[in-house]
């Protein structure tokens, strides 16, 4: 008699292929741009995505947050369908960056749609983009590496074709007043739109501000508050010189102690003159 062959459902045939891509991990989209002292990539090793995830630990979880995990890797669920950006520097031959791309190409699930109803971008035509997780070694924060994730970025979007790009833009503050005075800002300088609907789900609201958004959006004759300008992130702000714009009200990313701007920039409407080329330093 044979012996009965068990039944794989979909989903444990899904969790199946995913285990072995992390463990077998190659780029969906493979790039590779060579500086004089740094390599711009999509991760294509599992030591390579390995290393992009330690990154993101010693940043996200022990740099920011005093917390470690045994494992010294920071990952969720959706590490495993994603390319990831990262950058070399050759000269001591680690890891400085890194940013997780999620194209619609290869999944239709985003880590963006776990904080925002967001029904009318998924709906947008084309193949879309969402970028997250970007982080970068305190020894690296500068213009040369913002620049280098821009033209990682570009190249990534030149080989996918995609349209638009879109995620969650983090800003380290969770005090009601500074959140309400950061919206006012990007408001009144043209940053912010709710021509898309985006709203923060249930437990990502930020309990008592509906009212105060609504009444800063009815006001347009408020005072212009420029010191929030320098709470701004230096890569949010490079979203924005390019024509990006911020999407409804935020989220509170409980946490990581921030809160979160759904972030979409249409690549036609992309002012390219602002993405400088970076210097070979």
């Amino acid at each position: 008699m044979k012996a009965i062959q068990p039944i794989i459902n979909a989903r444990d045939l899904l969790s199946i292929l995913m285990k072995k891509r992390m463990k077998d991990f190659h780029a969906h989209i493979p790039i590779i741009i060579e500086k004089k002292n740094f390599i711009v990539k999509t991760a294509d090793s599992r030591e390579e995505l390995y290393s992009a995830l330690k990154l993101r630990h010693d940043v996200f979880l022990n740099e920011l947050l005093k917390k470690n995990k045994k494992s010294g890797v920071d990952k969720d669920r959706f590490d495993k369908l994603c390319d990831h950006l990262i950058i070399i520097d050759k000269r001591s031959n680690t890891l400085i960056g890194t940013y997780r791309l999620q194209s619609s190409l290869h999944t239709k699930k985003w880590y963006t749609a776990t904080e925002f109803h967001m029904k009318q971008i998924k709906r947008l035509p084309g193949i879309k983009l969402e970028l997250g997780r970007a982080c970068v070694h305190p020894d690296h924060r500068n213009g040369i590496t913002i620049a280098l994730l821009w033209e990682g970025i570009k190249a990534y979007v030149e080989a996918s074709g995609t349209n638009y790009l879109f995620g969650c833009s983090s800003i380290k503050t969770t005090d009601r007043v500074e959140i309400a005075r950061i919206y006012q800002y990007l408001l009144q300088n043209g940053h912010l739109s709710h021509e898309h609907k985006v709203r923060p789900r249930g437990r990502f609201k930020i309990n008592g501000m509906k009212g105060g958004f609504k009444q800063i959006d009815a006001t347009a004759n408020c005072v212009m508050d420029m010191t929030m300008k320098d709470k701004i992130p230096s890569l949010l702000n490079s979203y924005l010189k390019v024509g990006a714009k911020v999407c409804g009200s935020p989220a509170l990313d409980k946490s990581f102690k921030c809160i979160d701007f759904l972030t979409l920039l249409n690549v036609s409407d992309m002012q390219n003159q602002f993405i400088r080329k970076p210097r070979d330093s």
